[in-house]
């Protein structure tokens, strides 16, 4: 039974690795961090599984993009209790497991000019290591420019700098690859002419 897939080996301490390097990811936007290595259900790359062990909790609703399987859903639900939505505006996260067909990132939460904390973040998985279509992101955090390699499409991109000339409003996002996480904040900008 899926449920028999464990969580963290040492929780307490797994759990503040992980939580330093989900912040350090978006502290350093375009750096790689490391998580700790977990074996998760088939559908859940590793790092993502960490990250949601992590952030998840029974007060965090959770929207998952369709077709990741219900052994996933199981493994979420027996670890974290977090409850789950179907409504992307509802979500505090939202688990995505195929950028070419997740929503716009219009249909998610950019919070409020009061609150605007109170937005969905995004747990991208990205299964493929090299995409050979780099980007470079400037902002904050980042000395001058940095490129990243992202399998994501330039539809993407091109929500995405349309989302940051409404900050603070606005979504952040982790890239997960294998026990590898890239923090994407909102205040990152893809600095390059978008076709």
């Amino acid at each position: 039974m899926v449920t028999q897939l464990s969580g963290f080996p040492n929780p307490v301490h797994d759990t503040q690795q992980t939580f330093r390097a989900l912040l350090e990811a978006l502290a350093r936007p375009g750096m790689m961090q490391v998580a700790v290595s977990i074996t998760p259900p088939r559908g859940l790359v590793p790092s993502c599984a960490a990250a949601a062990l992590t952030l998840f909790d029974l007060e965090t609703p959770l929207w998952v993009q369709p077709g990741l399987s219900k052994d996933v859903h199981n493994w979420l639900l027996f670890h974290t209790g977090c409850p789950f939505t179907d409504h992307p505006q509802e979500a505090e996260f939202a688990l995505l497991w195929n950028i070419d067909t997740m929503p716009d990132l219009t249909s998610f939460n950019w919070g409020t000019p009061e609150y605007p904390e109170a937005s969905t973040s995004l747990l991208l998985q990205c299964a493929d290591v090299s995409s050979d279509d780099w980007v470079t992101l400037k902002g904050p955090g980042i000395a001058g420019e940095i490129n990243i390699d992202l399998p994501v499409s330039a539809e993407f991109w091109r929500q995405w700098h349309t989302m940051t000339e409404h900050y603070p409003l606005g979504v952040d996002a982790w890239c997960f690859r294998g026990d590898q996480i890239l923090g994407i904040p909102r205040t990152a900008c893809p600095n390059r002419p978008l076709p």
